[in-house]
């Protein structure tokens, strides 16, 4: 196995969010396959194909969602079951009773109370008309079904390692900062080496890039308080109000716009080496790199002596003959502190989950991780 595909996939073996994933998607086969064994072997029921399916609609990714949006499914699957035999009863299988069914089913998947189920309805019903609806035998067993895959479905995601996005959320977290420290060495570097305006325009799209991530982010923290309620785990209650990871997506925020104004500015900049000076440049750039490694490395310590260096640096500027470059100046040292003191406290709290799971690909004997 080469170095680069082993490195990715040990990368994937240590992602929670990865692993979180492919538990879910465990857990909904068990919960479907659970259920349709206890309809088809267990109680002998004639069609259980409702049962994995009313299965596979109620685990969701938390256990709440399991409960609130699962009953509204739930319901939708019951409605769909009467509705299919009713019209079934009253127009048999024809071209328009699967007219009506469907525009009757799409209007109920509209009233509020229902979730805009409109599609479980519309599809479920389709599924009962056209398998049959003559008996009243055949409709207890339906409902039955959907009694058994719901039961299943919410024993198995309470039960079976109840989901708490915890780590999913902190991992996406811990990558938002990690990245903004890369883009602070990288426009470090191309300032260093004389940047051009493609390099400026290239820094400020990945910023635009990590207001992405950081709106991912803020989605998956409370998709993560959500999974603490109702939630058997006791590593729940921490989640049920993250205010300390709120309080750190905002600093994330403000450095990913602190790092845009500073970009920008540089933008407007371009003979920055010829107008600043190497008095002001070289030791700025040197600590815009120092800031980015910091932030990367998640070391509150560098980052403290950074900022102890940056007001060293400013006190010393205020003190040399001004000129017209110091609206500049001050702009870029503005940027950089805010940067700076939004990140320390980013870098004390990482690793914000704990540490990456200890998953990796066993060596093998005389292979090579270079092969």
């Amino acid at each position: 196995m080469s170095m680069n595909l082993r490195e990715r996939v040990d990368a994937r073996l240590g992602d929670p969010i990865w692993w979180n994933d492919v538990l879910q998607l465990l857990k909904t086969v068990l919960a479907a396959v659970t259920a349709w064994v206890l309809a088809a072997s267990v109680l002998d029921l004639p069609q259980p194909f409702l049962a994995p399916w009313a299965a596979l609609l109620v685990v969701h990714a938390t256990v709440y969602r399991t409960f609130s949006k699962g009953t509204q499914q739930v319901a939708a699957t019951v409605v769909a079951v009467l509705l299919a035999t009713v019209v079934g009863e009253l127009m048999g299988l024809s071209t328009a009773a699967v007219a009506v069914l469907l525009v009757v089913a799409l209007v109920l998947g509209a009233v509020p109370w229902l979730g805009a189920e409109a599609t479980t309805i519309a599809t479920t019903g389709l599924v009962v008309l056209t398998t049959g609806f003559e008996s009243d035998v055949l409709l207890i067993s339906r409902l039955l079904d959907t009694a058994i895959g719901v039961a299943v479905g919410l024993l198995v995601n309470v039960i079976v390692w109840p989901p708490l996005r915890r780590r999913t959320a902190a991992e996406a977290m811990d990558r938002i900062d990690d990245n903004i420290g890369v883009l602070l060495v990288d426009m470090a570097g191309g300032l260093g080496d004389g940047c051009q305006d493609e390099d400026v325009d290239g820094w400020i799209e990945r910023s635009r890039d990590l207001d992405g991530d950081v709106d991912q982010a803020w989605s998956l923290v409370r998709q993560a308080q959500e999974s603490a309620r109702m939630n058997p785990r006791r590593s729940a209650r921490p989640m049920k109000d993250p205010q300390q990871w709120h309080g750190l997506l905002r600093r994330m925020e403000q450095s990913v716009a602190e790092t845009r104004s500073l970009a920008r500015t540089l933008g407007s900049q371009s003979a920055h080496k010829e107008t600043w000076g190497d008095d002001f440049a070289l030791p700025w750039i040197d600590m815009l790199g120092d800031t980015g490694r910091a932030a990367s490395a998640a070391d509150p310590v560098a980052m403290r002596a950074v900022r102890e260096r940056l007001e060293e640096f400013a006190e010393g500027m205020r003190t040399t003959e001004r000129s017209a470059e110091w609206p500049v100046y001050g702009a870029l040292i503005i940027n950089l502190r805010n940067i700076i003191d939004a990140m320390d406290v980013v870098a004390e709290a990482n690793p914000i989950g704990g540490r990456r799971l200890p998953l990796r690909v066993p060596g093998l004997p005389g292979v090579s991780s270079s092969d």
